[in-house]
């Protein structure tokens, strides 16, 4: 807080459920102008008003989205426009429209926050385009000081955060991401019956609510189906409900008249409920950045809550098809073609969409991509102009380069959300580890940990000792460490688990690589900065 009463750029990575909103609501009564607060959902922007202090409501805070009518986004412009207003909460859609950029800095914001800012990230589970153009808005309203907030990030995450929202000279704060109450567990299936079986079966048999999240829209259907057919109040939760059907379980879960959600990874963003006892996942989940946010909506209390993912291998090759949707050659030459046809009358997004007749979101991403390739250029006022004379084709290609960079990189996330199903040591550690925050095994409230100290020879996730000796070779490859990878170029050491470390590397996403393998072959990998050796400046 004192950070954002000094006008300083803040990333600020807090745990789900520790109060990350108080980081702006209570320095936002005291500073001179209104406070733009970018949120993704409208549930969550509604909790948000909510959440904040009596006196800081409405009019003192509004809301501008789609679900208004023209009446009421009129009320809250002119609520502004008095100078009425503390808190103005919005989409990062609606900061892609002009009029809305320019009635914002009309009013000279004194802060710009970006809640669930993992979204700006490509590296980020959440990702969203329209994030990638936060930054452009941030500038066309005076460029007020940034505050960005996520739950969930990973080191790289972090890193593309603040160069994404050109945040200058931030100061970073990251918490604890050890949530000590909740159990870590994983049950491993070689058929799928068995696994639905076992999943109803836990989540009736578990103290309630919980969450249950399941990987597609028919499996939430299904699940729900089976739980209510046991007497369960049970609501399936996913993005092709109606708006009015997704406040309806939002609410009712909210208030205690639901028992179980079950739900895509649509549900639970923003979700304040303390008493939540269990997350359980039907499937594996895309990445460690995904489930450590989802399994993080239990136990806010502070008192014991269960994480179960209930996983088979075959679950790998789902995410993996997830995990490869980024825009293709034809959507990136067709979206290059349009950006050149306009070069010297430079369009923005609205109307490449109209022209291409492409989403708005295929076309977001295509003008990313473009722009990461250096091949296409944003002027400040949202026009998209080819930059260097590159010709489209040659635009596309470099474009698809990019795509396939960060396709590579989700590959990865999903290797280590399967390395972390079929670890043999402690998990606790390994998805700290994953985070790049250090942590002693045995933890003893997972289940390696406690069927290591049962005298168990594994437990029901994957059979093994709650931790590897330490192989000789680790010393040489500290954690923090850069190192540099003959095929994979260079990276950082993200953890060290007894006979292996996990490198991240800048174009290869997450690898773990075998200290056996490494000792004695600098050939292989090379540390080129040490943690220690390091300047400050």
């Amino acid at each position: 807080m004192e950070s954002v009463l000094q006008g300083r750029d803040t990333l600020v990575v807090m745990p789900t459920g520790s109060g990350k909103s108080a980081v702006y609501q209570v320095p936002g009564v005291l500073l001179s102008g209104p406070v733009v607060v970018v949120s993704p959902l409208l549930a969550l922007q509604r909790d948000q008003i909510a959440g904040l202090p009596e006196g800081a409501r409405a009019p003192g805070a509004v809301a501008v989205n789609s679900a208004l009518g023209a009446a009421e986004t009129a009320s809250a412009w002119d609520a502004l426009d008095r100078g009425d207003v503390r808190f103005v909460y919005l989409s990062p859609e609606q900061l892609a429209k002009d009029e809305v950029v320019e009635r914002l800095a009309a009013a000279r914001p004194a802060l710009f926050v970006v809640d669930e800012a993992q979204c700006v990230s490509s590296w980020g589970h959440d990702f969203r385009p329209d994030y990638l153009r936060l930054e452009q808005a941030v500038r066309r309203m005076g460029r007020p000081p940034v505050l960005a907030l996520t739950a969930t990030a990973a080191p790289p995450v972090r890193t593309e955060i603040t160069e994404r929202l050109g945040m200058r000279r931030p100061r970073l704060t990251v918490a604890g991401f050890d949530r000590p109450n909740i159990r870590l567990e994983v049950r491993r299936f070689l058929d799928e019956d068995e696994r639905r079986r076992a999943v109803v079966e836990r989540a009736a048999a578990e103290p309630k609510p919980g969450i249950v999240y399941a990987a597609t829209r028919r499996d939430t259907e299904d699940y729900a189906g089976e739980l209510a057919a046991l007497g369960l109040a049970a609501e399936a939760y996913h993005a092709g409900l109606r708006a009015a059907e997704r406040a309806r379980i939002h609410d009712a879960f909210l208030a205690g008249e639901a028992d179980v959600v079950v739900a895509t990874s649509a549900f639970g963003m923003g979700i304040d409920k303390e008493d939540v006892r269990f997350v359980l996942h039907a499937a594996l989940p895309g990445s460690l950045d995904a489930y450590y946010q989802e399994i993080g909506r239990c136990g806010r209390d502070g008192r014991p809550a269960l994480a179960v993912l209930h996983y088979r291998s075959e679950d790998t090759g789902m995410q993996t098809y997830f995990a490869g949707r980024t825009p293709g050659h034809e959507t990136l030459s067709e979206v290059a073609d349009a950006v050149h046809d306009h070069r010297d009358d430079p369009a923005g997004l609205d109307r490449l969409r109209r022209e291409t007749g492409l989403s708005r979101n295929r076309v977001t991403a295509a003008v990313n991509l473009l722009e990461e390739a250096g091949a296409v250029a944003t002027g400040e006022e949202g026009e998209i102009r080819p930059e260097h004379g590159t010709p489209p084709e040659e635009a596309a290609e470099q474009a698809e380069e990019a795509a396939e960079a960060h396709r590579r990189t989700d590959r990865s996330r999903v290797d280590m959300a399967r390395a972390y199903a079929e670890t043999t040591g402690c998990r606790r550690r390994f998805l700290l580890g994953y985070f790049g925050e250090e942590y002693q095994a045995p933890c003893g409230t997972c289940d390696v940990c406690e069927a290591q100290e049962g005298g168990q020879d594994g437990g029901p996730g994957a059979p093994g000792e709650t931790g590897r000796p330490r192989h000789p070779a680790a010393s040489a490859f500290p954690v923090g460490a850069r190192v540099r990878h003959g095929e994979w170029g260079e990276g950082s050491v993200l953890s060290e688990d007894g006979d292996r470390i996990t490198v991240l590397f800048d174009r290869a996403g997450y690898r773990t690589l075998s200290l056996e393998a490494l000792a004695g072959r600098d050939d292989l990998l090379t540390v080129v900065d040490r943690p220690g050796e390091r300047g400050t400046g």
